[in-house]
């Protein structure tokens, strides 16, 4: 599959580095991490854990600054903007998917995926029909009143999935977004991701153990002594 220029990436990150300091050390986790994330992309991030991988997608996704690099969303450099401006930016252009699926559990399904559209000023008709096609396509037609509690594992993240799929966003940053589940319905759930992902025209950079869940995506990163490395 061919891509775009550099320049027309929706992520790229350049020198990114990051150090944290543990028990009166520093410990150097990012040493000048760089990619590019092309629009429609399924990217994988492997690496060992404590690797830095979850450090990397919450710099990413603008939840922490580098000590040194740039993170450019869409050609827009986010260094400099102050915090209302990286909110705006991730409302408008990123959804994101953890390994737990964070639902607000007062909530049913479809009010879960309404949820950040009303916050981004969608009214609630068009809300509510974006909320049912995306968990209807994921097989939740009968579970949208469903509260958390009363869904399976499953059901839970594909929900979490539509949810961060809910507001068009450009790109989705996933840490371990399949790793809580037993290994039969990671599988299918995963299946059901890229192809979403893929229909909806979404990139994505997907941090991941499972070498491999890993192959079935477009391209693998692995970061590896602070640096993000293309591997095949």
């Amino acid at each position: 599959m061919q891509y775009a220029p550099d320049t027309d990436a929706v992520l790229k990150l350049e020198g990114l580095e990051r150090s944290f300091k543990q028990g009166g050390r520093e410990i150097q986790v990012l040493t000048g991490a760089s990619a590019d994330i092309f629009p429609g992309q399924c990217v994988a991030l492997v690496g060992p854990s404590g690797a830095g991988k979850s450090t990397l997608l919450h710099i990413a996704g603008l939840l922490e600054t580098p000590d040194r690099g740039r993170v450019v969303v869409a050609g827009e450099d986010c260094g400099t903007l102050d915090d209302d401006k990286r909110t705006r930016v991730r409302r408008k252009t990123m959804g994101f998917i953890y390994q737990f699926h964070q639902l607000l559990p007062e909530f049913s399904a479809l009010e879960n995926v309404v949820m950040p559209q009303l916050i981004l000023g969608r009214c609630r008709k068009d809300a509510e029909n974006r909320a049912e096609d995306l968990l209807s396509t994921l097989g939740l037609k009968e579970r949208l009143t469903h509260r958390p509690a009363e869904l399976s594992g499953g059901e839970q993240q594909r929900t979490a999935i539509c949810r961060a799929l809910a507001n068009n966003p450009r790109f989705i940053l996933a840490d371990e977004p399949t790793g809580n589940l037993d290994p039969k319905t990671s599988d299918l759930v995963f299946h059901e991701l890229i192809n979403l992902f893929r229909s909806e025209g979404v990139a994505a950079l997907i941090a991941t153990h499972n070498l491999e869940l890993a192959k079935r995506m477009d391209r693998t990163l692995t970061l590896s002594n602070g640096l993000l490395v293309e591997t095949t």
